[in-house]
């Protein structure tokens, strides 16, 4: 029994419609398909890439296009015909285009502008011209506004007559004779009401709007907070401009998370995706948070140098090292990811510090002794077991490893959580605060804080 159509994979009847070479079946087929299976189809199907977007309706390969990773789409545009690819550049979305050419060579975005219709060129270089990262970037020209004089009847008949070209319609903006905006209505408003209802009776004067300068990032945070589809887009004066879609936070949100995991990890935002950026750039991404790690790691060798004869007199002590440094370092780190998330979030402020350090004075002290207290027992263990002997003085050793570990890890909790927030304070990026950062930061005290507990134990035994 041959298999239904539905039951093959869409792979396999895209290779079939393919292998065809029947463009119309090809293109019908293409259009039948949803915008993410295409997308999918093009990441499987990296040689038939092009042809794949060239096969589409114009307005579902746009669909498609603003979806793709961004080596994709600069593949598709290089090797997309002229005529075709400004095609598909005058039909994005104004700020999915320059999204798009945010991301490519200046002389690049200068040649493909000149593909585009007078307006369309002239909506692409407005957006331009906003600050790079600012809400004016995001935004779209495209909504739908009235007046407050007038009729729902009238409402209801602009909405027919421009809804067409718009990201969406289920806000409609009131703004006066000047372009201020005055409110933001739902499209259900205007539906439920009677169509000789004005504008005015509908308005309550509670609107939210963004500035264009507005960081993204200050958009993302407002959308999450007021659940909206939409926001208006309004210059100093409350001119309305244009409004920013939650797709477009969305892409915004993803971009930035990336960015901040990266970040943690000791490395520079990679800007492209991983298997499509350069070797050179890769290194050169890397190199710079390694080296600045490398030096800090040299004064953790300058405080170890500082005490040789401590580490000459009790040799024991060396073998705790690389515990004591690890220990610190990992506490600091598990605060610090956990403030700098928290502050993505918007759980934590600056106005939080102090609770914060509370906190971590509190988690600290209780890890530091579940650290500490294993620490002893281990040393304890060992030397009733016979595995290692410690010496004479095990029991003061034992001591100091447990008050070391309680210390340290204390200390890296502390430092782990301020950080975040002392750079956020000196307008930095807390994800800089990585956890390398912190480790290598904690290392270099750690030993000072070692080393200060080993004397006070052992001085007059073994020191």
């Amino acid at each position: 029994m041959s298999l239904e159509l539905d039951e093959i994979p869409l792979q396999q009847q895209f290779e079939e419609v393919i292998a065809s070479e029947d463009k119309l079946a090809i293109q019908d087929f293409l259009n039948d398909q949803n915008i993410s299976d295409v997308a999918n189809l093009v990441y499987d199907n990296p040689d038939y890439e092009t042809q794949i977007i060239a096969h589409l309706s114009i307005h579902r390969a746009a669909s498609v296009f603003k979806i793709l990773d961004l080596s994709e789409q600069k593949r598709i545009i290089h090797n997309l015909p002229p005529f075709k690819s400004a095609e598909l550049l005058n039909e994005l979305p104004v700020d999915d285009r320059v999204d798009f050419f945010e991301e490519l060579p200046t002389g690049t975005v200068r040649e493909l502008i000149k593909t585009l219709d007078p307006e369309e060129r002239k909506s692409t270089l407005e957006l331009l011209g906003y600050p790079e990262n600012s809400v004016g970037r995001l935004m779209t020209p495209g909504y739908v506004y009235v007046y407050e004089y007038n009729t729902v009847k009238e409402v209801l008949e602009s909405i027919r007559r421009y809804g067409t070209n718009t990201e969406t319609i289920d806000v409609i903006y009131v703004i006066n004779k000047k372009g201020e905006l005055l409110d933001d209505i739902r499209i259900r408003d205007f539906i439920l009401a009677s169509p000789e209802v004005k504008v005015n009776e509908l308005m309550d004067d509670r609107f939210i709007a963004l500035n264009a300068t507005d960081d993204q990032e200050i958009a993302s945070e407002v959308f999450k907070m007021n659940n909206r589809v939409a926001l208006p887009v309004v210059d100093t004066q409350n001119i309305l401009l244009g409004i920013v879609t939650i797709d477009d936070i969305l892409w915004v949100a993803q971009e930035e998370f990336t960015e901040d995991i990266q970040k943690i990890g000791g490395t520079e935002a990679l800007d492209e995706p991983y298997l499509d950026i350069s070797i050179l750039k890769l290194v050169k991404k890397r190199a710079s948070w390694l080296v600045i790690l490398f030096l800090g790691e040299m004064l953790t060798a300058t405080a170890m140098q500082y005490f040789e004869h401590e580490i000459e007199a009790a040799t024991v002590l060396a073998l705790f090292i690389p515990l004591i440094m690890s220990s610190g370092g990992n506490s600091g780190s598990q605060a610090s990811t956990l403030i700098i998330q928290a502050m993505a979030l918007g759980e934590v402020t600056l106005s939080d510090w102090w609770r914060v350090m509370k906190r971590e004075l509190m988690s600290g002290a209780l890890l530091g002794i579940i650290l500490g207290l294993i620490g002893l027992l281990r040393i304890v263990l060992w030397q009733q077991l016979h595995i290692y002997d410690y010496g004479t003085h095990w029991q003061l050793v034992g001591t100091t490893i447990c008050f070391s570990l309680m210390g340290i890890v204390l200390w890296g909790s502390l430092m782990g959580s301020m950080l975040p927030l002392i750079l956020k304070r000196m307008k930095l990026d807390p994800a800089a605060s990585s956890a390398p950062f912190v480790a290598t930061l904690v290392d270099v005290t750690g030993i000072i804080i070692y080393f200060s507990v080993a004397y006070f134990f052992l001085k007059g035994t073994l020191l």
